[in-house]
């Protein structure tokens, strides 16, 4: 199977090693660097119809790189699009949902298909959803996550709550819930506007609420924040 390895400190690249006849696949650009072995083609991953899910839902590109060993061994070099850490995750025991834009490269043997989940119940009560993905199959899967990135693991009976901005990929076993707000608002206000006034004076959006046993992966840094401060 191949072999995906982090090396680096700062800003890391996803070192793969793969023996003759394998493949594994990756988000469009990420490929810095490959022997003269390996051949690189541009695929649409699950079909027309994922591909149009991934990249109305998650902004992932329609044509993801598939990479194969096909003269022979190689290695290359991948890297994320934003800076910030890697993550090597195991899937097979464990199934992963990933949040937008977390997914780098996966081999062959790992299916990642979109979950489609309510909006609605966001805003009008304490959870609600969103677009994520989700892993099948078995093998490794290339997270990233914006600064440097974090292991939490979940108790039972000891619930956690995390900006949604912050998670980067989470144990599919875990009960989670989405919330525009992570208590009451303290208005006297409910229901929706409650939620949403709240989330405005704490300066919080979207907060995820886990339940059960299970690891969550966190980033250290929020993409839209960081996006705001280079905003003329």
């Amino acid at each position: 199977m191949p072999v995906f390895t982090s090396t680096g400190e700062v800003d890391p690249f996803v070192h793969v090693s793969l023996h003759k006849g394998e493949k594994i696949y990756c988000e469009s650009g990420a490929m810095v660097m490959m022997d003269a072995t390996l051949d690189l083609k541009g695929k649409m991953t699950g079909g027309l119809g994922a591909a149009v899910m991934r990249r109305f839902t998650n902004g992932e590109s329609l044509f993801q790189q598939h990479i194969e060993a096909a003269r022979g061994d190689g290695d290359c070099l991948l890297s994320p699009a934003l800076p910030g850490a890697v993550e090597v995750v195991e899937v097979g025991a464990q199934q992963y949902l990933l949040n937008d834009g977390a997914f780098v490269a996966a081999t062959v043997g790992v299916d990642m298909r979109v979950r489609t989940q309510s909006i609605g119940n966001a805003l009008f009560a304490q959870s609600g959803g969103f677009f994520l993905m989700e892993t099948s199959g078995s093998g490794q899967v290339v997270v990233s996550g914006l600064g440097t990135l974090f292991h939490l693991n979940v108790e039972p009976g000891k619930d956690v709550i995390i900006d949604n901005a912050h998670v980067v990929c989470w144990d599919r076993n875990l009960h989670y819930e989405i919330s525009v707000t992570t208590a009451s608002s303290g208005t006297g206000l409910g229901g929706m506007l409650g939620n949403l006034v709240n989330s405005a004076t704490s300066g919080e959006g979207v907060v995820l609420r886990f339940k059960g046993a299970g690891k969550v992966v966190l980033c250290s840094r929020n993409r839209a924040s960081l996006a705001a401060l280079f905003k003329p």
